[in-house]
């Protein structure tokens, strides 16, 4: 069963979390080395040492915790192992955060269209509650 990735109270993990953990050079190199795969602990060790890159079990084991706290990667139990592999969605929250340094009104945009439809169904609703005489009908009993 994987580990939950830690989210904040939206449901998804944290933007300030992620951009941390991307922030180091380990940390970027073990989720390059996940990408489109899954691996324990002891491989991810073995790939960097062939990489020229050696660095430690406990420190990679440590690395892996941070990226899985900020809900970049998941940990499967695999017998007494676990197996990591990237989160997706911790990597669209860094996507729609650099997004955002581009095209900063896309949020307001997306609030806007989804007032715009809101208004509308308001719109809707009315026409649909006042009767052909021009009298507003009385609102549906309610159920009990």
């Amino acid at each position: 069963m994987p580990d939950p990735a830690p989210v904040r109270a939206g449901g998804r993990p944290d933007p300030g979390a992620v951009l941390r953990a991307l922030g180091d050079p380990t940390r970027q190199r073990l989720l390059a080395l996940l990408a489109g795969q899954e691996l324990p602990v002891h491989e991810v060790v073995a790939l960097l040492a062939a990489a020229g890159s050696p660095i430690s079990q406990p420190a990679v084991s440590q690395h892996l915790g941070v990226l899985r706290s900020a809900g970049l990667v998941v940990g499967a139990a695999d017998g007494t192992r676990r197996r990591y592999r990237i989160a997706p969605e911790g990597v669209v929250v860094a996507q729609r955060w650099l997004a955002g340094l581009l095209e900063p009104a896309a949020e307001l945009e997306h609030s806007l269209d989804a007032l715009e439809t809101e208004v509308a169904r308001g719109r809707r609703v009315r026409r649909s509650s006042v009767v052909p005489s021009g009298d507003v009908a009385a609102p549906p009993a309610a159920a009990g």
